[in-house]
């Protein structure tokens, strides 16, 4: 296996560093600006910005890089991502911070895509299977490593973020160095919401619906840690334990999913999803434990229920469409990143801590409920016409380029597939 990714030890390298930075940030952030003393209707409103960014930047990065080429723009990418986290530092105003979140949203997924594209061109259908998952464990590694930084500083002093921004700042030296030849243009993503909805509503909906999901988590699942009495130590347990659960379940619900409907396994996740948000709000846990377990259960299905929405949207699809329909689905679930932090933070100024799992169950209910509705709509599809499950990286981010290092990009077949919706 290390003969397999010693090429990539670099790249790798790189990736865990920039991960460094963003878990880092993704949870300080909205603690500090909650210590600041901000309403979490504000808060949301830099979440959307993020969002807005992100998804804009999975459109806009590959035609920069056309102009500049890899190197330049990605050193230009680290560079605004630094200052976008000192910045908040230095000017503590939640308008500002908004547009701090622009400048990170739109140079991370720049970053994020520079560094996948690089592993894409290098990787061989031998060892593309190798290679993606030590991505995706060199990805989540960094993002929990970024997370446990917290309990070494203080919030409210600008030492934290100087570590994050020297953990993007150095992500540079790596790629920079890297004597790989500079890969081939990014992937352009090319979207027909028409045409996706008409072939997978199930996909689409749930796409939106898993997106809004995410949005409440990654700005208010901290807010909710630090409501509750959690200690920093606490907080980052917490958002590891979720984390941890996304791992543990994907492949056993991407299993199931294989063997029976997949839009049972939908409306399963989203049951689930139901569930523990409502025993969360009705015993209210205080205990570390607790908390850590149900977030632990949640992990299972807030990190699982996306990647059943690729499957199932790939279903309807021929292997050369792998990337057109799953880089659209990824676009619509950056609209759903949009609403998350909306929904959330209403509900938790209006109704405290609760208000936090009470978004989750209601958007859990809505995915598992319309998920069972289209099943009621058409026949279930047989295992052998389904496409494999592949496990998509449980992290706060996934850009084109994720999906080009997918195996199923190698494949190709003739003629298309002309399927009723699902």
């Amino acid at each position: 296996m290390w003969k397999e990714i010693r090429p990539f030890v670099a790249l790798f390298s790189g990736t865990f560093l920039m991960m460094v930075g963003t878990g880092l940030g993704n949870v300080l952030i909205p603690l500090r600006a909650s210590a600041e003393g901000w309403s979490s209707t504000a808060i949301a409103w830099m979440g959307t910005c993020y969002a807005i960014a992100f998804t804009a930047g999975c459109l806009l990065t590959p035609l920069f890089v056309r102009r500049v080429g890899h190197i330049r723009i990605f050193a230009v990418l680290q560079t605004i991502l630094a200052a976008s986290l000192l910045l908040h530092a230095l000017v503590p105003n939640p308008i500002a911070w908004a547009l701090f979140r622009v400048m990170g949203g739109l140079t991370l997924v720049g970053g994020y895509m520079i560094i996948e594209s690089w592993l894409n061109e290098r990787v061989s259908n031998a060892n593309r299977g190798t290679v993606f998952a030590s991505y995706m464990i060199v990805s989540m590694s960094g993002v929990a490593a970024g997370q446990f930084i917290l309990p070494l500083g203080d919030i409210m002093s600008d030492r934290l973020f100087m570590v994050g921004a020297l953990a993007f700042g150095a992500a540079l030296l790596p790629v920079a160095l890297s004597v790989a030849p500079a890969p081939q243009p990014l992937t352009q993503v090319k979207v027909d919401a028409r045409a996706l909805f008409r072939r997978s509503p199930a996909a689409v909906v749930g796409s939106f619906l898993a997106g809004i999901i995410f949005g409440n988590w990654v700005y208010f699942g901290p807010l909710y840690g630090q409501a509750v009495g959690l200690s920093q130590t606490g907080i980052a347990t917490m958002l590891t334990a979720a984390m941890i659960g996304g791992m543990a379940f994907q492949v056993p619900f991407g299993r199931l999913s294989d063997r029976i409907d997949r839009r049972y396994v939908m409306a399963l996740a989203g049951a689930i999803g139901v569930a523990v948000s409502t025993a969360m709000v009705v015993f209210a846990p205080t205990s570390t434990y607790a908390i850590l377990l149900g977030m632990f259960a949640l992990g299972s299905v807030l990190f699982t229920i996306y990647a059943l929405n690729v499957a199932h949207a790939n279903d309807q699809a021929e292997a050369h469409e792998f990337v057109q329909v799953s880089g659209g689905l990824l676009i619509v679930y950056g609209v759903g990143n949009m609403v998350g932090p909306q929904l959330g933070g209403r509900l938790m100024d209006s109704l405290g801590p609760k208000g936090f799992f009470v978004a989750m169950g209601l958007i859990y209910a809505i995915y598992g409920l319309y998920a069972l509705w289209r099943s009621l709509q058409k026949a279930t599809m047989h295992p052998d016409d389904k496409t494999d499950f592949r496990v998509v990286p449980p992290l706060p981010a996934s850009t084109p380029e994720t999906l080009s290092m997918d195996a199923r990009t190698e494949e190709a077949t003739d003629g298309s597939k002309l399927q009723e919706p699902a």
